[in-house]
């Protein structure tokens, strides 16, 4: 039955709200499909604001494959800030009016799958706000048949227990292939008649192996709070949920029309993934783990895209996008084809972050050919030589020194470089380097260049350990030996006249990292605290102006009152080999016992053993290749990426 729009109840109330354009949705490639000539409807959210969520390449990617396929359709949905909130809330004379879609501005709750997509913990508040909006109950167990599925993707889905209460189904890895599975067996399901209800439905896609459903699964503590097992509690549900793989990234080159904002958004560019995976091998690094294999889209494939992207949006910058741009095995290509292609266009192009020894001027000169030359970041993640070994990025200080002295002396003027504080093994001296190697920056930047307008800022960012990685076991430093430490590296940046002006230095404090680690580690406990903090009114955690620490300690002393464990024992206690940890269940590919020696290499006392990257050496039996029946992909193709003919 078609579902009205509620936008006349919406309009009239948006002149009460700031940036009421973000709600109105009819952005350029933005998809309205007719309701009733579809059997699945996906509402996709990111859940955090506009600005920061309609970028989001996952999402659009996913809008675009379920709206190009006949039986289903896809609209998207953003967190609503605090005013939008209220106003919603007290609603006008037919009520409260619900969460909605911005694409034809329908009830989330009208919808059959609710899936959203977590790059950080920290949205799991917005996730409950936007459900108590749309008028679907918190917790899974109270949902009825005319409730939607309210399915989490995402890599913070690699551990949703957190959120088990709250959600129907995870998925891990990869969406293209399985949102298509997802919605076929709902279709096949409902088609049928709807037999057996929601627990029927969602059987059925707990059996594939390919979907976690929480409450198929019973978890046992011991009397000192750690987990005795995770186990499934109904038959035919399998005891390992596996996660998904893309293989062939050119059979699958979306987006393929990027929706345009009308708002203004964090990035305004059109992105193309140009590889998936990373085997660089870095201990801290969740996304680099959890996406193995390397698959690189052909040189063809990203010159089409750029091509077709940019025709359809009318972006002026192209953002070339992986965990490691620079490390596309036809990188110089790819610059080379698209500067010769562009050139004395308004079109730029852009890297992420570039590894130190992944760096060359003729690549840097190819992306800031068309006059446009941005500060370089690098992130060598740790300030001294035994820190970055320990974490396995094989970067030395003279290879930084090395990259930035060609930086500078080819005409930059500011370097960003980004670091880490409170890693496993980590000492005072560790992050005191970090004064020591950004003076030594500005020093041979001023050398090289012969100028004193050197730039240099460090930023540094708390180390929060994930599941998945070497260091699933680590502690986590706490919030006053973090803030006394970048206290004291801030004192050592400003102690020299002659470097202090020239080194800009950003942090964060110790406070967002610790709640980051609790939600990152957390068991289904933890999903208390998160409620709590929620109803306490914590929304938006992402943000430094609406998080509040004080808030989620209290909620956690308060929702673990009567559990064996706090909020230390989460985050700042290290894990020994034999305790099942809350994923355990969840298949990422890596092999357990070869993460825990990988974690053992990290601690050895006469230094750490780095680990080479698998692409380039004979295979270290990580695990992923073999079981998910998966292989690296990467080139050279040989083939050459030409200029565009002019018709």
């Amino acid at each position: 039955m078609t579902v009205e729009s509620l936008f006349p109840r919406l309009e009239p109330l948006l002149p009460g709200v700031q940036k009421p354009i973000q709600y109105v949705g009819g952005e350029l490639n933005s998809v309205s499909k007719d309701w009733d000539s579809v059997s699945v409807r996906w509402a996709l959210m990111y859940p955090d604001a506009y600005e920061v969520g309609l970028p989001n390449q996952g999402v659009q990617i996913l809008y675009e494959v379920l709206n190009e396929r006949e039986h289903t359709l896809a609209e998207r949905t953003y967190s609503v800030w605090p005013d939008m909130e209220k106003v919603m809330r007290e609603g006008d004379a037919l009520g409260p009016i619900p969460q909605f879609t911005l694409d034809s501005h329908r009830p989330v709750r009208a919808f059959d799958v609710f899936g959203l997509s977590f790059s950080t913990e920290l949205g799991y508040t917005n996730m409950l706000t936007a459900l108590d909006l749309a008028g679907i109950p918190l917790y899974a167990v109270d949902r009825g048949d005319e409730d939607p599925i309210v399915l989490a993707g995402g890599h913070a889905a690699f551990n949703p227990e957190p959120i088990a209460d709250f959600i129907d189904a995870a998925v891990l890895g990869d969406g293209e292939e399985i949102v298509l599975a997802i919605s076929e067996v709902i279709r096949e399901w409902k088609e049928e008649g709807s037999p057996g209800g929601r627990d029927e439905v969602l059987h059925r896609l707990a059996s594939t192996g390919g979907v976690y459903i929480p409450k198929f699964f019973s978890v046992d503590y011991l009397d000192d709070g750690r987990i005795k097992r995770v186990a499934p509690n109904k038959p035919g549900v399998p005891w390992r949920t596996a996660k998904h793989t893309v293989m062939d990234l050119d059979a699958w080159p979306y987006p393929k029309k990027p929706l345009v904002p009308l708002a203004e958004t964090v990035h305004e560019r059109y992105s193309v993934e140009i590889f998936r995976g990373c085997t660089r091998g870095c201990r801290f690094c969740q996304a680099g783990m959890i996406t193995r294999p390397v698959r690189e889209r052909s040189i063809t494939t990203i010159g089409d895209m750029v091509e077709n992207g940019l025709k359809q949006s009318g972006f002026e910058e192209v953002g070339l996008l992986s965990l490691s741009s620079a490390d596309h095995s036809e990188i110089a290509e790819v610059a080379k084809g698209l500067g010769d292609r562009y050139e004395g266009s308004n079109v730029s192009l852009s890297l992420p972050s570039t590894r130190v020894d992944a760096f060359n001027i003729t690549l840097a000169n190819e992306f800031s050919r068309n006059g446009r030359r941005s500060g370089l970041t690098f992130a060598p993640e740790g300030g001294s030589d035994r820190m970055r070994k320990v974490i396995n990025k094989m970067v030395s200080e003279e290879d930084l020194i090395r990259t930035v002295a060609a930086a500078y002396s080819h005409g930059w003027r500011q370097v960003k470089l980004y670091f880490m504080c409170g890693l496993p093994t980590e000492t005072d001296e560790d992050v005191l380097a970090i004064a020591d190697l950004a003076k030594r920056v500005i020093a041979t930047g001023r050398e090289v260049s012969g100028r004193n307008d050197i730039r240099c800022t460090v930023s540094i960012g708390g180390f929060v350990p994930k599941p998945h990685t070497p260091f699933q076991w680590a502690s986590q430093l706490g919030v006053e030996e973090t803030d006394a430490r970048l206290a004291k590296l801030g004192a050592a940046i400003r102690s020299e006249k002659k470097y202090a002006k020239a080194i800009g230095f950003r942090y964060h404090d110790g406070k967002p990292g610790i709640i980051e680690g609790l939600l990152s580690r957390g068991d289904r406990r933890v999903g208390r605290i998160i409620e709590q903090v929620w109803r306490e009114g914590g929304r938006f955690d992402g943000w430094s102006e609406h998080f509040s620490y004080e808030r989620w300690v209290a909620a956690a002393e308060k929702a673990l009152a009567d559990e064996p464990v706090d909020l230390a024992w989460y985050t700042t206690r290290e894990r020994e080999y034999a305790e099942v940890l809350p994923w355990d269940h969840l298949d990422a590919g890596l092999d357990r016992d070869w993460l825990w020696e990988d974690w053992q290499d990290a601690l050895e006392e006469d230094g750490a053993i780095e680990v080479e990257d698998c692409r380039w050496t004979p295979c270290f039996d990580c695990g992923v290749c073999p079981q998910m029946g998966t292989e690296i992909q990467i080139g050279p193709t040989g083939k050459k990426l030409l200029p565009l003919s002019v018709v």
